[in-house]
């Protein structure tokens, strides 16, 4: 065999295959998106989990929410707007005015991001360009998660502030293991 007819044929695979390994995401922008999503539906259950069923009725203000209220809220708020997205329908209810416990405020809070990952799933970048109804205009179905995400991260905004005012750091300002 010849030195030439050699290295192709040793070197034909790699330089086949190589294309297809640098292949683009079929949806980067719902790819994105969901990444931002995941970094912070995160932070957010390991809050829930990391506060005590006591903090659950703690408040700044008298004013404002109470950690667990917070916690019905965003569960809510990820039923309403993932709903709107993907043309789901979401429960009945309002978790922020039904639910007390820790434990129950977990539990659909977890219910509502799964309703909120089956929206994720079922998109594509083709899909989150679709215009839809939402807050009495017509958003992208990807705008409207993304939507969700910012309206996640304010509250989270929240929450880092009632664990600071009660001693806890927050589990985006916890030490990360590699």
């Amino acid at each position: 065999m010849r030195k030439s007819t050699w290295i192709i044929a040793a070197l034909g695979p790699a330089f086949v295959a190589a294309p297809l390994l640098a292949q683009e995401p079929a949806n980067p922008l719902t790819d994105s998106a969901k990444g931002t999503y995941e970094y912070v539906k995160t932070n957010i259950t390991k809050a829930a989990e990391q506060v005590s069923e006591a903090n659950y009725a703690f408040k700044p203000t008298p004013e404002v929410r109470s950690f667990g209220q917070l916690i019905g809220h965003i569960a809510d708020a990820n039923y309403g707007i993932c709903a709107a997205a993907s043309g789901a329908t979401k429960p009945e209810g309002s978790v922020e005015k039904s639910k007390t416990t820790k434990a129950d405020l977990q539990k659909a809070l977890g219910e509502s991001f799964a309703f909120c990952d089956k929206a994720f799933d079922g998109m594509t970048d083709k899909k989150g360009v679709e215009m839809v109804p939402f807050f009495g205009g017509s958003r992208p179905r990807l705008g409207i998660l993304s939507f969700n995400t910012a309206h996640d991260f304010e509250h989270y905004g929240n929450i880092v502030t009632y664990m600071r005012m009660k001693g806890m750091v927050p589990p985006s300002s916890q030490k990360r293991s590699n």
